[in-house]
């Protein structure tokens, strides 16, 4: 029975592939070796320590998530595409122990937290911002382990879990599979992003569900487009691992990177956002590249149908899956791939494992047609929102209603048919649905405030063909190419507004707040 997450590691047979980077290739015996090396340095690693890891897909990040976890700790994957902004709010939230990075990386950050680099032997140093770390030998964190040790700037709770000290409890000899394993930052409806809190128990459940409907096998060859600070990218590696598969890891510039790929590799499993896929559309796919794909999945958003005839003409001997899921609860429904053409823009049903459904405000459940709130129950529902009960409590509440069973509100509305499967409709909050992820628009308004360049922001989300929605951001008093230039310094590319709309005035409810609906009524 799989109780931790580096138990994902047993399956594969030592001389297979496991995971490959550029021209490097890691053996599951070399990838074992290596991460068992990795946590032994780790060995001064506090039980429930969270260290935070912001670097590239590259053999060394992979390594540095199973080696925290088999050393006790917690690790927080960091999205490569954060500026320093965000990147020292994660480690700052999540009171991180360590911060693993590249020496390019550390170079912008201002924090001081311990921090080990990645470097062409492995982790190096420090990076001037705080203790040295790991030093020396080969490989990722070398053999001569930690200098001095490490411990957690703070104890830390989990949302409305707060009686229990999950770092307190826990120990090298004493684990359960209920311990915390990861926390994923995404972002909420209001202010700056949120961690979700994975235990082991939640990602083995994910890994084996999510492998299982999609048929993974030992010979199948999985390329990671998305980031693995994303449930959908990190769901890449854990059902890969778990039937010993190989991983091509990516970092792509160019769409063409992903079809070059895929031919070199004879790439079988291939999962992209709707932005991606739209940008695949465009390139010329030798029959080297498509020959051996054995499925295709989108997630983060609606894929549309022009995209989705592509594909399937493009690769008409893989299975498409259409696939809807949420950080808090990692991933949650499919559609049958046989129901494709008789169920257009359904979201299918939930996954092996979970349970589903869409309720009325008081959880009873929706006539067929009637919309409602998605809600979903099981083994994936994490276990809140890190040192957040507030938000953890509005979020994650019992199902039924005064039920013992916690279950994940996720605040999206949809409905059911006759026959159970389900559709999308919309939020409930002022979300933004953009390149696959959800974005705070706060957090794009924060941005615009600090430079010192407005007095008013208001960002919304426009309907967008290609990406779900883009961004578009009202300013009073601005000028807007120094803003322009200031928040593509200062945030990742997809949070960067598409427009910046300079008004005199921005319109305001009755009630003298910014009135959102008027302001996404003139930004369409």
């Amino acid at each position: 029975m799989l109780t931790r997450f580096e138990d994902l590691l047993r399956f594969g047979a030592a001389e297979d592939a496991a995971v490959t980077y550029k021209d490097a290739t890691l053996t599951y015996g070399e990838l074992r070796d290596r991460v068992a090396r990795a946590a032994e340095g780790l060995r001064g690693l506090e039980p429930g320590a969270r260290v935070a890891i912001y670097a590239e897909k590259r053999l060394e990040t992979v390594v540095a998530m199973f080696a925290v976890a088999a050393a006790g700790g917690v690790f927080v994957p960091i999205n490569p595409l954060f500026k320093a902004r965000q990147v020292e709010y994660v480690v700052e939230d999540c009171g991180a122990a360590l911060l693993i990075t590249t020496p390019e990386r550390a170079r912008t950050l201002t924090g001081s937290v311990r921090t080990l680099l990645i470097g062409e032997t492995g982790l190096v140093g420090d990076a001037g911002l705080g203790e040295a770390g790991l030093v020396g030998g080969t490989g990722l964190v070398g053999g001569t382990g930690l200098v001095g040790g490490l411990g957690t700037n703070r104890p830390g709770r989990v949302g409305a879990t707060a009686a229990r000290d999950q770092a307190a409890s826990t120990t090298h000899t004493d684990r359960d599979i209920s311990d915390i394993a990861a926390i994923l930052y995404t972002s909420g409806s209001t202010g700056p992003p949120k961690g979700v809190v994975l235990s082991h128990g939640n990602l083995l459940a994910g890994a084996e569900s999510v492998a299982g409907y999609l048929g993974h096998m030992s010979d199948d060859v999985v390329l990671a487009a998305l980031p693995l600070s994303f449930d959908a990218g990190l769901s890449q590696l854990t059902t890969s691992f778990l039937v010993g598969a190989q991983v091509i890891l990516v970092n792509y510039l160019l769409p063409r990177d992903v079809v070059r790929l895929c031919a070199k590799h004879g790439v079988t499993a291939l999962t992209c956002v709707p932005p991606l896929w739209a940008q695949l559309a465009t390139q010329r796919w030798p029959a080297e590249a498509t020959r051996s794909l054995r499925y295709f999945a989108n997630t983060g958003g609606r894929l549309p149908k022009t995209t989705l005839a592509w594909l399937r003409e493009t690769f008409p001997q893989a299975t498409p899956f259409l696939m809807y899921g949420l950080t808090e609860a990692f991933r949650s429904t499919y559609l049958d791939p046989a129901e494709i053409d008789r169920r257009p823009g359904s979201i299918g049903k939930a996954i092996p494992n979970a349970e589903v459904l869409v309720v009325r405000a008081d959880g009873s459940p929706c006539d067929p047609g009637e919309e409602g709130e998605i809600v979903h129950r099981g083994a994936l529902v994490s276990l809140g929102y890190w040192n957040d009960p507030v938000r953890t409590a509005e979020r994650f509440r019992p199902f039924p209603p005064g039920a013992d069973e916690i279950a994940v509100w996720s605040g999206d509305v949809a409905y059911r048919d006759e026959e159970g499967f389900i559709y999308f409709v919309g939020r409930t909050d002022d979300m933004i649905k953009t390149s696959g992820y959800r974005l705070s628009p706060t957090e794009v308004e924060e941005a615009a405030y600090a430079t010192g360049l407005v007095t008013e922001a208001v960002a919304v989300g426009v309907p967008d063909e290609v990406l779900g929605e883009h961004v578009v951001l009202t300013v009073a008093t601005a000028a807007p190419d120094e803003l322009r230039a200031a928040l593509e310094r200062d945030l990742p590319r997809y949070m960067v507004p598409r427009r910046i709309v300079v008004a005199t005035a921005l319109p305001r409810s009755g009630n003298g707040k910014f009135d959102r609906a008027e302001i996404r009524r003139r930004s369409t």
